[in-house]
């Protein structure tokens, strides 16, 4: 802001657009491998069972961490900062889940076939199996470059968004306004 005009940049404009649009192309892309894995999930038993129950609760609950990230991009910066509350936390946990169950797949597939008690074939439950430990390990990678994502526009809307409310209750520059007047004259140049 120079002088009560703002300057604005139209590179960091486009800048923005940009992170915005891989944004929500990277939470599309979450909700359709969520989607899948909960679809794959149920072509092992179409009833799960305890450990394929929490199978599709965890991408449930990708599902839930895609749509809140869509929802805090698209409201206004003031309203944003709950959705981004929700949106960060999902996602945190979802990432380090999603990291944990590929292993889980990838490495002990015949002990997680048996927990999910598949009436399919040994053989197609492990290719089915492997197929969502694939796109668990997209889902875990995707979930970390949303979250960076997510970070810069945020802190892009507080920097360039002129709401200055997180500037102003600053405890410093309270307590700078009201404890001005008691201090001596040459302090308070």
């Amino acid at each position: 802001m120079v002088g009560g005009l703002a300057v604005i940049d139209s590179n960091t404009q486009s800048s923005h657009y940009h992170t915005h649009k891989v944004f929500l192309f990277c939470n599309y892309i979450l909700l359709g491998a969520a989607s899948s894995c909960i679809f794959l999930t149920l072509s092992l038993r179409l009833v799960p069972s305890l450990c394929g129950f929490f199978l599709i609760l965890l991408h449930v609950l990708t599902i839930a961490g895609a749509v809140s990230g869509c929802t805090a991009s698209s409201l206004s910066s003031t309203s944003s900062g709950r959705w981004y509350g929700v949106h960060m936390v999902a996602t945190v946990l979802t990432a380090i889940f999603q990291g944990s169950v590929s292993i889980l797949i990838f490495t002990r597939t015949g002990d997680f076939l048996g927990n999910l008690k598949s009436y399919v074939r040994e053989e197609d439950g492990a290719v089915i199996l492997k197929l969502a430990g694939g796109l668990c390990v997209l889902i875990f990678c995707l979930e970390w470059v949303v979250l960076t994502l997510a970070f810069f526009l945020k802190y892009y809307a507080n920097v360039d968004g002129g709401d200055n409310s997180m500037k102003r209750s600053a405890k410093v520059q309270q307590m700078e306004d009201e404890d001005m007047k008691n201090w001596p004259w040459p302090f308070q140049v």
